[in-house]
């Protein structure tokens, strides 16, 4: 594969003062290990310390990568799935210890019906992909892969262990939103969050905004455990559909409503929101969830070796917590990372938000070495 990286790129944007180390560090990743375009924002007790971009928005480098270029960021999507899960449970729509078949009936079929919003969002259901052969192209209905999931069996015993739903997740989170709010999950964080509080996120993109958005570059490498290792939960999570780098150059993929994947939006907008997260759940003084709302989406679920990530996984209702360094050193930090390297966190000790979105995919499911880097600096300049 082609090196699609920039050797050094010009680097725009603001950083405040003591906080350069973060324009060092990312600047350092267009040289090593490597970058095509990417943006990183920091925040700290509600302002923006740093807000930088660089690079290019395609291969080719032909589009310079700007302010308000728009990424796919995988995972990182499903942080902004289980805020608008947290705001229903706010508004007293529903609660993470409703059986999820009390909103949505069907699902309690093939020993389903105990099963919590709280566990479904926490990777505990056993639905951590369908068992049926599935295409990526099936995932871009609701519809049908709601009811998939509906009449399927648990793969383990519900609750008794995490197993990563990588992408089934965001069809669980979508139909539960839909028949609490009666809005898709793309509509609700539109009107509720992106809207009214100036979030450049989608979940569903509108066809207008294609232009602003980057073309995802697969990794020149793969750290993917061989087929053969892989044990039954990795097998349908990961395998089926295979994951491919570039199903979000399609749009297809990028009009699809999956809040567990295909989310495109600027680190700016990821960071304003986890700032929120990371003090009083307000962005520019304006409420986007209360205090309490904060503690109860980030309550521990479940904690230990979860089964398809293969690496030990402490799960809030649809956020991760720091584990082994992951996001720094506070235990308390939470947020939720994207394949190949984007990552959006929140840190309630400090006040301190970090998110970073890129176009070259790095080859780790966790641990990218660039937003490691970025995540250090940031903790060395407070």
């Amino acid at each position: 594969m082609a090196d699609t990286s920039v050797a050094s790129a010009e680097i725009h944007g603001t950083c405040a003062k003591g906080f350069e180390g973060v324009r060092d560090a990312f600047a350092a990743n267009f040289a090593s290990p490597g970058e095509a375009g990417a943006s990183v924002t920091v925040v700290r007790n509600g302002e923006v310390v740093a807000d930088l971009w660089g690079g290019y928005a395609d291969a080719a480098h032909q589009r310079p990568w700007k302010r308000d270029t728009l990424a796919n960021v995988w995972s990182t999507t499903k942080g902004m799935g289980a805020l608008v899960c947290g705001m229903l449970v706010e508004r007293g729509a529903m609660a993470y210890e409703d059986k999820v078949s009390k909103h949505w009936p069907e699902f309690a079929a093939n020993g389903k019906a105990g099963i919590t919003i709280g566990q479904m969002l926490s990777h505990q259901a056993g639905l951590c992909g369908p068992t049926v052969p599935t295409t990526v192209e099936d995932y871009y209905d609701q519809a049908l892969m709601a009811k998939r999931f509906a009449e399927q069996a648990p793969i383990w015993t519900p609750g008794s262990r995490s197993g990563y739903h990588a992408l089934s997740v965001g069809i669980l989170a979508g139909e539960l939103v839909k028949r609490v709010s009666g809005r898709s999950i793309g509509t609700f964080f539109r009107d509720e969050v992106a809207k009214p509080f100036g979030i450049d996120f989608f979940i569903g993109l509108p066809s207008s905004e294609e232009p602003r958005v980057a073309e995802m570059i697969p990794a020149r490498t793969s750290n993917m455990p061989p087929p053969e290792t892989l044990n039954a939960s990795q097998i349908v999570a990961m395998g089926n559909p295979a994951l491919n780098a570039e199903f979000p150059n399609k749009r297809g993929w990028r009009a699809a409503e999956l809040s567990s994947a295909n989310g495109q939006g600027t680190a700016s907008a990821l960071a304003r929101v986890y700032g929120a997260l990371a003090t009083d759940g307000k962005i520019d003084g304006k409420a986007l969830v209360k205090p309490e709302t904060i503690r109860r989406m980030t309550a521990v679920q479940i904690e230990g070796h979860d089964e398809v990530l293969a690496m030990p996984a402490h799960w809030g209702a649809g956020f991760l917590f720091n584990a082994f360094g992951l996001y720094g050193p506070n235990d308390e930090t939470f947020g939720h990372s994207g394949w190949g390297g984007s990552f959006g966190i929140a840190d309630p000790k400090t006040g301190l938000a970090i998110a970073y979105v890129m176009n070259q995919m790095g080859a780790d499911l966790a641990g990218d070495a660039r937003a490691n880097a970025i995540i250090a600096a940031a903790y060395a300049s407070i």
